[in-house]
């Protein structure tokens, strides 16, 4: 009798990863406690993933040499976050399986081919414009009207990357703050709330979808994330389809976290999309049987596929530089806050050093002076 899943790898089998940062910690963590080894490809031998990893190769990720001699150490390789070379990764693809694809990284690095596969799959997206010249300007002003927001194609993360164009005369200074060229132009949004899902999706096709999530920003980077997202019944109906849609358009093998916004007309329309554990599913790691960091594990392992359900509603504060960090001996002293360390040595400004979770009673997610009163150890500088 054959087994269930006859492409999945054993226990002992060893995960790659490349990328050392806090994504690649949780996921080696959720890889050991699965049974398997994580072997770490990055550039900095003492950072948060090699602090947990079974073993670590530092190299460059593009260095021919250093991905053969960590492709023959490892199963399979996935990756924690989307700047690092897809030439690399197509080379480890040719030397072991590769989960999500290189051609999914590809899509997902450069904002024109990612926001050109979901146009051309049907995913709603915000009015947008490719900038090739200073021209395209006057036609992105006149397709897309003020205020837009310029954004570099790659490279862009935590609101690094862009340039808010409210008036005409700020575009060509805005064209040429940013660099490289081109870049995208998308008009800006009057949203309701910014939400967020994760789909994992296997080797069989099978995928699964957490509950969405409403998210936060400070200063372009994720504050606070509120699980499940307060929408109605409906939105959240349709942005978890799109989630599963954009997943089985990518033909992902893996996890994705899929960005959107919810206008004030109800729409959803896709901003962008992550192919790895996302900051925004950090709530799961506490409030749910299987959280992201497993699922991805599972998914690119070719373990079967729980249900992506919560057992608690949930409340993620990020802990960002030194003035969050300096508030770590007060979160440790306090009941009920659910504190996770990244192992990052410099609290610099704007680095992300760790986060919170609080825990609700299902159906039980507070209101807002509810959801401050919980974080108030947290929110002391905010």
């Amino acid at each position: 009798m054959s087994a269930p899943f006859p492409e999945a790898l054993p226990a002992g089998a060893v995960l790659g990863i490349v990328g050392g940062g806090q994504l690649g910690r949780m996921s080696a963590v959720a890889a050991a406690q699965l049974g398997f080894r994580a072997h770490i490809l990055t550039d900095e031998a003492e950072g948060p993933a090699a602090q947990v990893a079974h073993a670590v190769t530092v190299g460059a990720y593009d260095d021919p040499d250093v991905l053969r001699r960590f492709a023959s150490s490892v199963d399979v390789v996935t990756f924690e976050f989307e700047n690092i070379s897809a030439d690399g990764l197509e080379l480890l693809a040719g030397l072991c399986p590769v989960r999500p694809s290189g051609r999914i990284l590809r899509i997902s690095q450069d904002r024109i081919a990612e926001k050109r596969f979901l146009a051309g799959a049907g995913i709603p997206l915000a009015p947008w414009a490719e900038i090739h010249t200073p021209q395209d300007l006057d036609t992105a002003i006149a397709t897309l009207g003020l205020p837009f927001i310029l954004k570099t194609t790659r490279l862009g993360y935590d609101g690094k990357g862009q340039h808010r164009v409210h008036a005409p005369d700020e575009a060509l200074p805005g064209f040429h703050a940013l660099a490289p060229h081109p870049l995208v132009a998308e008009a800006m949004i009057d949203f309701a709330c910014e939400v967020s899902v994760m789909v994992a999706r296997g080797l069989d096709g099978t995928a699964v979808t957490f509950d969405v999530t409403e998210n936060r920003h400070r200063n372009g980077i994720l504050d606070i994330s509120l699980a499940p997202a307060r929408v109605s019944a409906d939105i959240a109906e349709q942005a978890r389809d799109i989630a599963m849609r954009v997943a089985t358009a990518l033909e992902l093998v893996g996890l994705l976290g899929v960005e959107m916004f919810v206008d004030r007309d109800g729409r959803v329309l896709v901003n962008e999309i992550a192919p790895r554990p996302h900051n925004s599913g950090h709530w799961t790691m506490d409030a749910c049987p299987v959280d992201q960091f497993a699922m991805h594990v599972r998914a690119v392992t070719g373990l079967p596929l729980p249900p992506a359900v919560r057992h608690s509603d949930a409340v993620m504060k990020n802990l960002v530089g030194p003035d969050d960090m300096a508030l770590w001996p007060a979160i440790l002293a306090t009941p009920g806050l659910l504190p996770h360390h990244y192992g990052k040595e410099e609290a610099r400004p704007g680095r992300k050093m760790g986060h919170v979770n609080v825990l609700f009673p299902h159906g039980g997610l507070p209101g807002e002076f509810g959801v401050n009163a919980a974080l108030a150890p947290c929110l002391r500088n905010s």
